[in-house]
């Protein structure tokens, strides 16, 4: 029984693997719907369903917020060099992450 619950389990996490691995490591989206001005390209994204990851690899600290298709508006958040910082996901429903765009200095990040 545990031989079968061991392999089950490891089966799911390489299928899980497998399924998110094509969203890691997105670009940043050069401008958001607003026009708003896309973040440099030493920010990282990857998208999931659950939690969408942005990792700030620059030199500089950045405010940052995530673009949806469907215009979900988020908050800005300070993302310090090598900050790993965690926003909401696409969902189940359709929508999509397009990118990270950076906030206007009299924004709310």
């Amino acid at each position: 029984m545990k031989r079968f619950l061991r392999s089950t389990f490891v089966l799911f996490a390489m299928a899980l693997t497998l399924a998110t691995s094509g969203t890691a490591a997105h670009a940043a989206a050069p401008e958001d719907a607003d026009g708003g001005v896309g973040a440099p390209d030493c920010v990282r994204f990857s998208a999931g369903w659950r939690y969408t990851f942005v990792t700030n690899d620059c030199s500089s600290t950045h405010s940052l917020t995530v673009v949806y298709r469907d215009g979900t508006d988020v908050p800005c958040r300070l993302a310090p060099p090598g900050a790993l910082i965690t926003f909401p996901g696409h969902g189940t429903l359709g929508n999509e992450v397009l990118g990270v765009a950076l906030c206007d200095a009299g924004g709310n990040g």
